[in-house]
């Protein structure tokens, strides 16, 4: 009675990854018992196999995959670490606990008994490993309990809950809340917001400087950066503060086809992550800054220009022709305007004018003239 009634509670703890993951197993078994080649589909990550779906305004992953299975000499090895990969994030489901993805490749990795052979020599092998399981499960990393190092911060008028602990984003001094790699609501509750929108920053130097001047608080919002291309967990909140607190989201980044890349990964989600696009991304953010048109607007000086090189003129064109850019008229002006102009600039352009100009004239000048925002 006491093992059946374990077995019972057991199943009703079960969360969806977990079944998923016993699930995966359990296909591999009933193959291997009839006879046949044990084989997962791998769906691919690649820019051929994501679609622009203009009505929802987000990348989506197409139907392609790869067929991995453990018949095939090519495909044994990466078979064994995929099947192993998932074992021990089952293993961390189980215990409750999570790992980060270095801490992955230390469980996973061992010598095979009776041989020489490693199940994997090193990092770069088990980390593409980890996302071939995310997207063969549809699931998050976090949700497989495995995180990333934090990378990012917040500052501003929000009150919230992590792993069971009062947070005041706007008593947190001047090094903010710095954003965890899982935000999911289990982990992060919000509780208060008088914040009226999200400014996300592409710099932690940028950030500071706003922290600094208190923009925050004279303007009631949130401030956020990621470290330059937001990490996934700095997406994923951007994302909850938007979809569940009715946030507006902002973004300031530096006026170079990087700049015009990360909003674009903001706003419509990214390749790798397109099977989770409607958990990243945000449609309706908009792009406030750093335009090419703000040299003549604001009339700064030859100082602030930075050299476009080859690359960045390659890179510019390739931005152009993605179905998320192209016929846009207002993005083909400003992508135009940056290779005519010869130059880019960062942030901290704004800042050769004065300390305070970037807090105090050019953030607020942005915010009230809607006719300068990208879409």
């Amino acid at each position: 009675m006491v093992s059946r009634k374990m077995n019972r509670d057991s199943k009703k703890s079960r969360g969806p990854v977990d079944a998923k993951l016993e699930g995966l197993a359990g296909r591999m078994v009933q193959l291997a018992a009839k006879g046949k080649d044990p084989a997962i589909d791998i769906p691919l990550r690649t820019l051929s196999n994501v679609n622009y779906n203009a009505k929802s305004r987000v990348i989506e992953m197409g139907s392609g995959v790869q067929n991995r299975s453990f018949f095939n000499f090519g495909q044994a090895k990466r078979f064994m670490q995929t099947m192993l990969v998932a074992s021990k994030c089952k293993d961390l489901i189980d215990a409750k606990k999570s790992a980060s993805i270095r801490q992955i490749y230390y469980m996973a990795k061992h010598t095979i008994k009776g041989t020489s052979e490693k199940t994997f020599n090193d990092q770069s092998e088990s980390d593409p490993i980890l996302e071939d399981l995310e997207v063969a499960t549809n699931s998050l990393r976090e949700e497989l309990h495995v995180f990333a190092d934090s990378k990012g911060a917040l500052v501003g008028e929000l009150q919230f809950a992590d792993s069971g602990d009062f947070i005041d984003a706007a008593k947190l001094g001047s090094g903010g809340y710095a954003i965890p790699s899982i935000v999911e609501p289990n982990v992060i509750r919000f509780k208060k917001c008088k914040a009226r929108f999200v400014l996300h920053v592409e710099k932690g130097t940028v950030w500071r400087r706003f922290v600094e001047d208190k923009f925050w608080q004279q303007h009631h919002c949130l401030i956020t950066h990621g470290g330059g291309q937001p990490p996934r967990g700095v997406r994923r909140l951007l994302h909850r503060l938007h979809h569940e607190l009715k946030l507006p989201v902002f973004v300031l980044l530096d006026n170079d086809p990087w700049g015009y890349y990360i909003h674009s990964v903001i706003k419509q989600g990214s390749i790798n992550l397109a099977y989770e696009s409607q958990r990243m991304a945000i449609p309706d953010a908009k792009f406030i800054g750093v335009s090419s048109f703000d040299y003549e607007r604001f009339k700064l000086t030859d100082d602030v220009k930075l050299s476009l090189d080859e690359s960045d003129v390659k890179r510019a064109k390739q931005i152009l022709e993605y179905p998320w850019f192209a016929g846009k008229k207002p993005w083909e002006k400003e992508i135009k305007k940056m290779m005519s102009n010869g130059f880019k600039m960062e942030v901290e352009a704004m800042i050769s004018k004065s300390l305070a100009f970037l807090t105090q004239d050019y953030l607020p000048h942005k915010l009230k003239n809607k006719s300068e925002w990208l879409d």
